[in-house]
């Protein structure tokens, strides 16, 4: 009789923990494929390839609803660590996007993201704009388009270091803020050893045009 009644509690537990299980295994699979696709949006966003950006963009919002829910029901894989970093990913890639573009972010709401979860993939972002920034100073067009990612970067950071509450509240963000400090350091020394590089460069050949027009006894 007790062995009866411990079995049947048992096999209904069994039939919650296997849908439980099932919506783990889902929640993981899109994640990776989220992460993906993220990343490939990124990488389109760089090259300026903005009908591809929109086509994945797209793609990633159906991962993103697919992620969400498989852990409808369940709110432990939907807050479990591989969850909110394929869900940072999706910021990532739609701020990457906007900021490069010069449009309007996607709010937490927009975008359907936990606020943790959005400062993460904001700072994230941020640290993505060294990468376009360095693009331009190869390519030799450092200008307002430069200075203006720069200082997107600089906005960012200066917000990001003003949550002070615990990393079990904001999902690890001290660390990422830390992260972008960094970059941030890095890209505006780069960008200002170019800009100084450029005007220098500029100077010279003002120079060198200069002595090219002297007339011969030194005047114009």
């Amino acid at each position: 009789m007790l062995f009866d009644q411990m079995e049947t509690v048992c096999d209904e537990i069994r039939l919650v923990l296997d849908e439980k299980e099932k919506a783990r295994n889902q929640a993981i699979e899109q994640s990776r494929l989220l992460i993906r696709q993220c990343a490939n949006t990124i990488r389109a966003v760089h090259r300026h390839e903005w009908r591809l950006v929109k086509e994945r963009l797209a793609e990633a919002g159906q991962s993103a609803d697919a992620l969400r829910e498989a852990g409808a029901a369940y709110p432990d894989v939907y807050h479990a660590g591989y969850t909110q970093d394929a869900l940072k990913e999706y910021v990532e890639a739609h701020l990457t996007y906007a900021i490069v573009r010069g449009d309007p972010l996607p709010t937490p709401g927009d975008l359907e993201i936990e606020p943790a979860t959005y400062l993460n993939g904001l700072a994230e972002a941020a640290s993505e704009l060294r990468r376009h920034i360095l693009d331009l100073i190869r390519r030799d067009d450092i200008g307002e388009e430069a200075e203006r990612l720069l200082a997107v970067m600089d906005a960012a950071y200066s917000l990001l270091m003003t949550f002070d509450q615990s990393d079990a509240v904001t999902g690890g963000l001290r660390r990422r803020v830390d992260q972008l400090r960094g970059v941030l350091e890095r890209t505006r020394g780069d960008l200002t050893l170019s800009l100084r590089q450029q005007r220098l460069q500029a100077a010279l050949e003002t120079h060198a045009a200069n002595l090219l027009g002297a007339e011969p006894d030194g005047t114009a």
